[in-house]
């Protein structure tokens, strides 16, 4: 039973008992719960998503406390999985939230079960591992067209939200429509190379603002580069991750608002 007449009041509002019904049922998953993935994860669970698994490998470190939703002086030091589940907890109680403290890769991929999720959100940064995801997912999403499949998965990516300080030129796309992102433009080439290409069209946030150049030194206590294969850490700021992240949360919702 969803609380349509306490904490979802407003969101019922939109959905209606039916829609508030789907969102509790629809089961999501977000690899990556940094600057974007974090705040995601927040808009899904306060409107009323009741089902979530959250991916992400790396502990809480001070350098995300500018932009990523759980960090703070307090949760320094957690894992980013843990301490965001304890964040989404007390928002709702009744939320199933499965926090993996993983990193996804082409050789753990099928450790994730992608095919039980109804909707698949890439907040990851690793090219490779990223450009595994969306071959894996758009897969799924080409199964689920077939004659007779009985379940439907939706996948959507975020591209690059870090030097970048303009919210109004965040823009969603298909990804061959992607214009100006340089992780777009990475990501295609490889998949040219390599002749491996998405097996279906799906849709991507990111930025239209010409990227901001690095002025100062990054922290070496900052492990991002390390963890995630980063050519370089890059300055980012949180109210443009924040939007990338609620932006995703959008499309979910909207994706789930339509589906009558």
């Amino acid at each position: 039973m969803v609380d349509i007449q306490g904490r979802f009041n407003r969101s019922a509002l939109l959905f209606g008992e039916d829609g508030m019904a789907r969102l509790a049922s629809s089961n999501v998953i977000i690899f990556g719960v940094g600057g974007v993935g974090s705040w995601c994860a927040e808009a899904l669970v306060r409107t009323g998503i009741r089902r979530l698994t959250i991916v992400d490998s790396d502990k809480v470190c001070i350098t995300n406390c500018n932009r990523q939703l759980m960090a703070s002086d307090h949760t320094v030091g957690m894992v980013k999985v843990e301490a965001l589940k304890n964040r989404l907890l007390d928002i709702n109680p009744d939320a199933e939230i499965n926090a993996l403290q993983k990193t996804y890769t082409s050789e753990n991929a099928f450790e994730f079960h992608l095919e039980e999720y109804d909707y698949i959100i890439d907040a990851i940064d690793s090219l490779k591992d990223k450009v595994d995801l969306m071959l894996r997912a758009t897969e799924l999403m080409h199964q689920g067209k077939k004659k007779g499949s009985t379940h439907r998965t939706s996948f959507l990516s975020s591209m690059g939200a870090a030097l970048r300080i303009d919210p109004t030129k965040v823009r969603v796309d298909e990804f061959w429509n992607v214009k100006g992102d340089a992780l777009a433009r990475a990501i295609r080439n490889k998949m040219k190379r390599d002749k491996t290409f998405p097996k279906c069209k799906f849709q991507c946030v990111y930025s239209e603002e010409t990227p901001l150049a690095n002025v100062g030194l990054a922290d070496t206590s900052d492990n991002a580069a390390s963890m995630f294969n980063k050519a370089q850490v890059n300055g980012s700021l949180c109210h443009v991750t924040a939007i990338f992240g609620m932006t995703l949360a959008g499309q979910v919702l909207k994706d789930i608002l339509n589906d009558k």
